[in-house]
């Protein structure tokens, strides 16, 4: 099989990150896959084929200019300050050759660019966090869903911010040669394949806003540290040292969520690191999350993630724990 080409557009004050972790993941393909021709072919283009700055200084240089660029396979657009004052060329670029690509993919804010030129109206997307607000305002044909770490939708893929581009290259590469390959290339990064598309993209105490007054930001410190104990809303009330009407009108005030959704999600999240990462037992898993037994914690898992623990384990568990 030829090797599939993978066409990463760059601009100014592109994100340096967006591009060299996925170009790292379909490159280090070729040595994982132990083949003599490498499965992917990666090329860099920039508009007139000029080098470009990124946002942290770095100077890439691109292999050609786009006009010159190779029919891909799959078209790779990266984010960053840039996207911000997206250059009409290149947005006019990919509204007229993507859709010729087998696959289009966006990291980071790059979604913002697919968004300007057309390629997501009536799909499902998603972007960096802080930007997922703008995305749906301005682009209101789009359904932006701020929580996944990437969203396919069809043959177009974008994927939250930053590091959530490698995420998404290695699925990729899992898609088009399996787990294996995947896993080394993983492992060569020294990062686990290991966050399907419906992970959230962040915890819930950056989810949520911090607290302005210190006595709430230390009970959200205190909640996340202490998942398994007495997190109602007299017992928050009293560390806090206000009453519970008082505290629980001004933690949704300062935060965005109230007290027991926000202890909800930092149970459920401390549960799922435990069954990602760990051996523990259900039961034990279940009694150090809050939730005192395992159905209650199976009754929290189906309703708020869809799926019960022990089948969130199979499927989210990291390869890399012994």
């Amino acid at each position: 099989m030829p090797p599939r080409t993978v066409l990463v557009l760059l601009f100014d004050d592109v994100q340096s990150l967006d591009v060299t972790g996925p170009v790292e993941v379909f490159t280090g393909a070729g040595l994982a896959a132990g083949t003599d021709h490498a499965p992917y072919r990666v090329v860099t283009a920039s508009m007139d084929g000029a080098p470009v700055r990124t946002s942290s200084g770095l100077t890439l240089v691109p292999d050609l200019a786009l006009a010159d660029a190779p029919a891909p396979h799959t078209v790779l657009v990266p984010g960053g300050q840039g996207t911000r004052r997206g250059d009409p060329r290149l947005v006019a670029w990919l509204r007229a050759h993507a859709p010729r690509a087998e696959r289009v993919v966006s990291v980071c804010t790059g979604a913002i660019l697919l968004a300007e030129a057309g390629l997501l109206d009536g799909r499902r997307a998603t972007t960096h966090w802080a930007y997922c607000a703008r995305l749906a305002r301005d682009h209101p044909a789009v359904e932006v869903d701020p929580d996944p770490i990437y969203v396919r939708d069809g043959n177009v893929a974008t994927s939250a911010g930053v590091t959530a581009g490698i995420d998404l290259a290695l699925a990729l590469v899992e898609e088009d040669h399996g787990r294996d390959v995947a896993l080394t290339v993983a492992r060569h990064l020294v990062v686990f394949l290991r966050r399907p598309g419906n992970q959230a993209q962040f915890s819930v105490q950056l989810a949520a806003q911090t607290a302005a007054r210190a006595p709430l930001r230390e009970v959200q410190q205190w909640i996340t540290e202490h998942p398994g104990g007495d997190l109602s809303v007299p017992a928050l009330a009293e560390r806090a040292r206000l009453s519970p009407r008082h505290f629980a009108r001004a933690f949704h005030a300062e935060t965005g969520l109230t007290p027991g959704r926000y202890v909800e999600r930092a149970r459920i999240e401390h549960a799922r690191r435990l069954l990602e990462d760990t051996a523990d037992g259900v039961e034990e898993i279940s009694r150090s999350s809050g939730y005192g037994t395992p159905e209650a914690m199976r009754r929290a898992f189906v309703r708020t993630l869809g799926t019960p623990p022990a089948e969130y384990r199979l499927r989210f568990r990291t390869p890399l724990t012994p």
